[in-house]
């Protein structure tokens, strides 16, 4: 019934596309390295590629950052083949004859793919529902500008957040905002950061899914752009080694009945009872999951003190230097009390990394797990004897030990399944065997555009 009920829906699709001037479609998918793969297929092939769907191999789920690498398995190898399906109630047009819509894996026979990152986010989105939880997830992109070849740009003028970087890429500013909005894509904030020729961009919540999906469109829409204007956009963790890093924080919400979980309670920081246990599984679950949130060979080095990377494993309403940042809710912040988490790169896959935060906040609620004391200072000015008491500790920057800690962690492999834990260690070990030895230099060097488009 699907199959008989997708094709006309397709058909009426086409036609109102060809209307609004699109005669190519791109349909994107990410494999666990963070990688945005894709297919293209001329308009009238719409409704094939929703379904059945285009062919794949197994191997697009361990595919490296390196730009050859696979990392072969018993199920991720060359024999078989998959298909990607495009989902259409998704698709946005982005001008110049182009529409792009997500893709999902699956089997041959129509069953979800299991390594399917977008799945497995989807799934976490179901468990919240079955549990009577609904969730928005709004996202930071944070990325550097650079030359087409990866060189830096010329920073002369730039200030930290300065007007000074609005201003010398005025057009590429303007041009990005009024392609995202000719996408619906809803774009709360874009200003220049703290690195040299770095910019933000706060995407408006959504449920986790459709939140995820615009992170890919977002990014598509940025690489274009810079394209114009002879620059590309490093979404590497550390573009250029012994700068500032790059995040992709992402902030979420949850509600019981259309009840805040954040606010209107009376635990820490006005939080009810399950909102505190959901906060405080993301905090119990970030060792093991930071193989998935910040598992690159470069994450690393931005994961440090004093680089409002969250590298200190604690919570505090808006303390930056905290993994966890809870922001109240009020007149200032429209939507509520919520939690930013802070760990989180832009080499990390955005499906996996919000089905990583949200299923960790489901297992804190499911256990009623109490929350430790809030931290309202930086963490830093602690002694490490009141860090101790508190309970605080340092995030490790040793990748090795982070991909241990996800592999051995059945929590991890609870909330995503064996098959995606199992890829997302493959290709970062991957990472590690290969180009570990390197210094940071080189490998900022060569890892700068890897996660760009």
């Amino acid at each position: 019934m699907a199959a008989m009920a997708a094709k006309p829906l397709a058909a009426a699709a086409i036609a109102q596309l060809e209307a609004d001037g699109v005669a190519t479609l791109i349909g994107t998918v990410v494999n666990p390295a963070g990688l945005i793969h894709a297919k293209t297929v001329p308009l009238r092939r719409m409704g094939s590629f929703a379904d059945p769907g285009l062919g794949a191999s197994p191997v697009w789920h361990v595919f490296a950052i390196d730009q050859a690498g696979i990392v072969f398995g018993e199920t991720t190898g060359v024999v078989g083949d998959q298909r990607i399906r495009i989902d259409l109630g998704a698709l946005r047009i982005l001008g110049d004859g182009l529409a792009w819509a997500p893709g999902s894996f699956f089997d041959q026979d129509g069953a979800p793919d299991p390594h399917c990152t977008r799945g497995a986010l989807r799934r976490v989105e179901d468990r919240l529902a079955e549990a009577g939880i609904g969730a928005l997830v709004g996202h930071e992109i944070e990325f550097v500008l650079v030359g087409a070849d990866g060189a830096p740009l010329p920073g002369h003028l730039w200030a930290q957040y300065g007007l000074a970087g609005v201003l010398e890429h005025e057009g590429f500013v303007r041009d990005v905002t009024a392609a995202a909005t000719a996408s619906s894509v809803a774009v709360e904030q874009f200003h220049p950061e703290y690195g040299v020729n770095q910019f933000e961009i706060s995407l408006a919540p959504q449920p986790p899914v459709a939140a995820a999906d615009q992170v890919t469109l977002m990014r598509i829409i940025i690489g274009r752009i810079a394209r114009k204007y002879g620059m590309r956009a490093s979404l590497s963790p550390v573009p250029f080694a012994g700068s500032v890093g790059s995040g992709a924080h992402q902030h979420f919400s949850l509600t019981r009945d259309e009840v805040p979980l954040f606010s209107g309670g009376d635990g820490p920081a006005g939080m009810t009872a399950e909102g505190a246990s959901a906060v405080a599984g993301v905090l119990t679950g970030l060792p093991a999951a930071q193989g998935v949130l910040s598992g690159s060979i470069l994450s690393g080095s931005r994961m440090q003190p004093g680089h409002w990377s969250g590298a200190y494993a604690c919570w505090g309403t808006e303390n930056r230097e905290a993994a966890v940042r809870f922001l109240t809710g009020g007149d200032a912040n429209p939507y509520g009390a919520n939690v930013e988490v802070k760990v989180i790169d832009p080499s990390a896959n955005t499906y996996l990394a919000t089905a990583t935060i949200l299923g960790l906040a489901l297992d804190g609620i499911d256990r009623g797990l109490a929350l430790p004391g809030e931290v309202a200072v930086d963490p830093s000015s602690l002694t490490d004897a009141a860090r101790a008491e508190a309970g605080v500790s340092v995030l490790s920057n040793d990748q090795s030990a982070v991909l241990d800690a996800l592999d051995g962690s059945a929590a991890m492999r609870g909330i995503l399944g064996d098959p995606v834990v199992d890829a997302v260690v493959a290709v970062r070990r991957y990472e590690e065997h290969n180009y570990g030895q390197l210094s940071p230099d080189a490998l900022s060097e060569k890892f700068r555009l890897a996660w760009s488009v």
